[in-house]
């Protein structure tokens, strides 16, 4: 079980980290991704990664929000940070109209840019995208034939953005957003519909608790990663066990872990 999203240079983890890496692998949660949002914490996440070498790994990258940050300073220093070891994808990298924290324009640039980067560097792509599913395809597609791999993390949209993430070869990364029962219905039923080789599943956290925990914790972890994983494993009718070996096997082999048989 690999969980593909982690935040773990989250404030809300400072001074935690070695306790909440210790939990996840006593729940059986075999690797963690760190998520690098921007240049400071792509350095940070690989700082973490080389505390738990095989065990935790990182992307380096610039999340839309922090578009605007970037000069002609980063696009570099992402290139040295992507040569480390433990550094296995660009990201996270893509785009949110949602919020809008850099401008349009800024936001489309830097994307591009990270894809360019990406495909210089033969490695995959961890990516974002909130109510902005047109441009963002438009932007990404010409990349695909060049990219080691696509992954869109946290996965909330609707059918027909599914239908066209799949047509256009993407990984989807799945949340515990679909044990939200205000919001999740959607992403349960779109879950059985995702091929067994595509999906991956993650935490996002400390981000998209899982609210039907019991008692619910305030924060999200990698520890809870079993229990999305087996809802995640009803929605599509499969077996848990069945679940946990290819969603496995699908995230070892798009980051390229080293991990032991």
């Amino acid at each position: 079980m690999i969980d593909i999203g982690v935040n773990l240079t989250s404030s809300q983890f400072a001074g935690e980290e070695a306790e909440l890496v210790a939990r996840a692998r006593a729940a059986g949660v075999e690797a963690l991704i760190l998520t690098g949002t921007d240049l400071a914490g792509s350095r940070e996440s690989a700082g973490l990664a080389a505390r738990w070498p095989g065990y935790c790994f990182s992307t380096a990258g610039v999340h839309p929000h922090d578009a605007s940050s970037v000069d002609e300073t980063t696009l570099p220093a992402l290139r040295e940070l992507a040569a480390l070891p433990q550094v296995v994808a660009i990201g996270e990298c893509g785009l949110d109209y949602n919020r809008d924290f850099s401008p349009r324009p800024v936001q489309d640039a830097v994307f591009d840019a990270q894809l360019a980067l990406a495909a210089e560097l033969k490695m995959p792509v961890f990516l974002h995208c909130r109510d902005a599913h047109a441009r963002f395809i438009e932007i990404l597609r010409p990349w695909l034939p060049k990219l080691a791999g696509a992954v869109l993390h946290c996965f909330t949209g609707s059918d027909e953005e599914l239908d066209e993430c799949l047509a256009s070869g993407l990984h989807i990364g799945v949340t515990g957003w679909l044990c939200d029962e205000r919001r999740g219905q959607l992403l349960r039923e779109q879950v059985a519909r995702i091929p067994a080789g595509r999906l991956m599943i993650e935490t996002d956290a400390p981000y998209l608790v899982p609210r039907d925990l019991k008692p619910r914790p305030k924060r999200n972890e990698p520890a809870f990663l079993p229990h999305i994983a087996q809802v995640v494993a009803a929605c599509r009718g499969e077996a848990p066990e069945a679940l946990l070996a290819h969603t496995r096997a699908t995230s070892a082999a798009f980051f390229q872990l080293p991990l032991l048989e």
